[in-house]
């Protein structure tokens, strides 16, 4: 007669499977996790790098745009303090012009001839002369109102006199051109 078959042999086969299973999921739950931690360090180390990337770059543009702004707009110390000798020499040129003899000549052509230098300095370094003629209208950023006065025939805010030219240095202002402007005249 036959033998009755063993069949402890397949329970023992499904125990083994299971806690193979048990324990090949339990290692992947954990390589899952510190995969999905490296995942979530690379993220934010990447974030880092790119927020140190932009840092990076802005800080190069703005060093650029404050070496050009120093280079533009360095010497504006000194040409403000160049505008007392602008304005002597026109004195002097003016004063000269009432009353000339030909023994001041020479001189009076050494003066013109500074002033024709230090014009040409000034264009040369972007120095550029705001001038306002009697008539115009004020500009409250170009000029200064030194004096207000009712004129007859002028309009409120023409400029009736000019006492002193003005500058700027590129497109900033190195001083105004003082004016005296018309107020409203008297009825």
């Amino acid at each position: 007669m036959a033998e009755p078959k063993n069949d402890d042999f397949l329970d023992d086969l499904a125990e083994a499977e299971a806690e193979e299973l048990a324990r090949t999921g339990e290692e992947i739950t954990d390589e899952a996790v510190a995969l999905d931690e490296l995942r979530a360090e690379r993220d934010q180390l990447r974030d880092r790098y790119m927020r140190a990337l932009a840092d990076a770059e802005n800080a190069r543009k703005r060093s650029e745009r404050d070496r050009r702004e120093a280079e533009q707009y360095g010497g504006s110390r000194l040409a403000r303090d160049l505008l007392s000798v602008y304005d002597n020499l026109k004195r002097a040129l003016q004063s000269a012009g009432e009353e000339q003899n030909p023994a001041s000549a020479a001189l009076l052509e050494g003066v013109e001839l500074t002033m024709r230098e230090l014009l040409n300095i000034f264009a040369r370094h972007g120095i550029t002369r705001i001038a306002p003629e009697v008539g115009e209208r004020f500009d409250p950023n170009l000029h200064e109102a030194m004096f207000e006065a009712p004129v007859p025939g002028t309009r409120a805010g023409d400029i009736i006199e000019v006492s002193a030219e003005g500058f700027q240095l590129h497109d900033r202002l190195l001083r105004p051109a003082q004016v005296g402007v018309s107020s409203t005249p008297a009825t």
